[in-house]
C-alpha cells in the first residue's frame, strides 16, 4: 500500500511507494507525520509540486465501510472502517432501561407525554449517525493527505419490500442485466457467506428455498437460505425438518437465522441519502453507483469479495490494477464516556471513575509500545492503552489484554483519535 506525502507546507502530493518512503526517510528528506495512516513530510519545500487526479471510493454498510483510494487504474490505498452503531444502539437501551427503573422506584406514577419534543429535519438515530459521521471523518483525513479530486459512492438501496415478495409490483423490476444481485448479495451477508447447511467455504454458492416451491414455499428473504451445489441437490425438494433430522442443532440455526429481521438493510437506506449530501457539502463531484454495478464489476474482474475491493469496483470501471495486499483495518472505538459511576448489570453502583483523562503523560486510547525489560512481564507490547492515576496501564494487544504494565515503559505510536488499526 503506497504512502502518503506531504509538502513542506503540508501540501498533499502524490502518495510515492514504500521503497521510497523508506529512501526519503533514511536520507533525512522526509520525516514521519502520522502513523495511521502512514504519512510523510518533506523537509524541503516543492515550489511548483505536481500532481495526478485520484478518486476516492466508498462502499457503506451496516457493520463495515470500504474505502479505496484509485489513480487512474491502480488501486493505491485501501480500508475498512468497521462502525459501532449497534453498540451505541445498546448502550442506548441499557441506559433507557436504567432510567425507566429509577423512574419507577424513585418517583410516583405520571402518565407519559409524546409531544413534548421536536425533532430536526433529516434526524437520525444516534447509532445511525454514528455511521455517517465516521465515514466523513475518513473522507475530511485523506483529502488533507491526497489530491483527491472526486468521491465515488456506492448508493445502495435494499428494497425490504422487494426482499420479502420479488412479485410485488411486477416482472420488470426482475429483468436486466444485474437483476438478482441485490437479492443474492444480501442473502450472502445474511448467511456469513457459507453454506448454511455443511459450512463450506470459498466455493460457488446457490440460492436454494427452505421451504420448496413445489410445497407451497414463497421467494420471500426469510424463506431463501445460500447452500453448495451438494447441499442443494441432496435436499432437493425435501422438507428441511426430514432432510436435518439427524442434525437438529443445525436446524434450530437455519429456522431461527431464517427469521432474522432485516435491520442491516434498514440501517444502509436510511443513511444512503444523508450520507450523500453530507459528501456533496464538501465541495468535489460526487459519482454514485448501485450495488448491483459494484458487484458485476468486481465479478467480472474475478476479484474477491472484500469491503475494499468493493469501494474500489463502485461506479463505473473498466479495468483495475491492485497494488494493495493488506489494507488498513479500522474500528470505531470512541472518545470515551462522561459516567463518573459505573454499575453492575442490575443498574447499583459498583465504583466511581475519576473526571482526570490524562495519567502520567498518557491518555485511555493512545497506540503506544511497551518494551518490558524486567519483571514478570518481559516483552514488547503495542496496542491501545488504558490509563490509571497509579500509572499501572492497561495494554489492548491482538493476542488480548495485558495489564499492569508500567508508564515508564510506555512510547507514543498514535495519539488517540477515536479508532484503532490493524495493518
Amino acid at each position: 500500500m503506497r504512502v502518503f506525502v506531504l509538502n513542506n507546507n503540508l501540501q498533499p502530493l502524490d502518495p510515492c511507494k514504500p521503497a521510497r518512503a523508506r529512501i526519503l526517510l533514511s536520507t533525512g528528506k522526509a520525516k514521519v507525520y502520522r502513523r495511521y495512516p502512514f504519512t510523510i513530510v518533506l523537509r524541503e519545500e516543492i515550489k511548483e509540486p505536481i500532481t495526478h487526479e485520484h478518486q476516492l471510493k466508498i462502499d457503506p454498510g451496516a457493520k463495515t465501510s470500504g474505502l479505496a483510494i484509485v489513480q487512474g487504474e491502480r488501486v493505491i490505498w485501501g480500508a475498512e472502517l468497521t462502525h459501532r452503531g449497534f453498540k451505541i444502539r445498546d448502550a442506548l437501551n441499557f441506559r433507557r432501561q436504567l432510567r425507566s427503573s429509577r423512574r419507577n422506584r424513585k418517583t410516583r406514577y405520571r402518565k407519559p407525554r409524546f409531544l413534548n419534543r421536536t425533532r430536526p429535519e433529516g434526524w437520525l438515530p444516534p447509532s445511525l449517525m454514528s455511521r455517517v459521521q465516521n465515514i466523513l471523518t475518513w473522507v475530511k483525513k485523506l483529502t488533507r493527505l491526497c489530491p483527491v479530486a472526486g468521491i465515488s459512492q456506492e448508493l445502495v438501496r435494499f428494497d425490504t419490500q422487494k426482499l420479502q415478495n420479488p412479485e410485488i409490483s411486477g416482472i420488470e423490476y426482475q429483468q436486466g442485466t444485474l437483476y438478482g444481485y441485490e437479492l443474492r448479495e444480501y442473502l450472502l451477508e445474511k448467511w456469513n457467506r457459507k453454506c448454511a447447511y455443511c459450512g463450506a467455504t470459498g466455493i460457488q454458492l446457490e440460492i436454494e428455498h427452505i421451504k420448496p416451491k413445489s410445497k407451497g414455499g414463497s421467494d420471500r428473504a426469510s424463506n431463501l437460505t445460500i447452500a453448495c451445489h451438494p447441499c442443494n441437490q441432496a435436499k432437493s425438494n425435501q422438507d428441511i425438518e426430514l432432510f436435518l433430522s439427524l442434525k437438529p442443532s443445525i436446524l434450530k440455526r437455519i429456522l431461527s437465522q431464517a427469521k432474522r429481521p432485516l435491520v442491516d438493510a434498514a440501517s444502509v437506506n436510511s443513511t444512503r441519502w444523508k450520507l450523500y449530501h453530507e459528501l456533496k457539502s464538501i465541495g468535489l463531484p460526487v459519482e454514485v453507483g448501485s450495488g448491483g454495478l459494484t458487484k458485476f464489476n468486481r465479478c467480472r474482474q474475478n476479484l474477491p469479495k472484500t469491503h475494499w475491493l468493493d469501494a474500489a469496483n463502485v461506479g463505473k470501471v473498466e479495468t483495475l490494477i491492485v497494488e494493495v495486499t493488506h489494507p488498513l483495518i479500522i474500528t470505531a472505538k470512541g472518545h470515551g464516556t462522561r459516567q463518573l459511576c459505573r454499575t453492575n448489570k442490575y443498574g447499583f453502583p459498583i465504583r466511581h471513575c475519576s473526571r482526570i483523562k490524562f495519567h502520567k503523560g498518557f491518555q485511555t486510547g493512545d497506540i503506544v509500545r511497551a518494551v518490558v525489560t524486567k519483571g514478570k512481564k518481559v516483552g514488547t507490547y503495542v496496542g491501545r492503552v488504558a490509563t490509571r492515576k497509579s500509572g499501572s496501564f492497561n495494554i489492548s494487544t491482538k493476542l488480548g489484554l495485558v495489564q499492569g504494565i508500567s508508564h515508564k515503559y510506555c512510547q507514543f505510536i498514535h495519539r488517540k483519535d477515536g479508532y484503532a488499526y490493524t495493518n
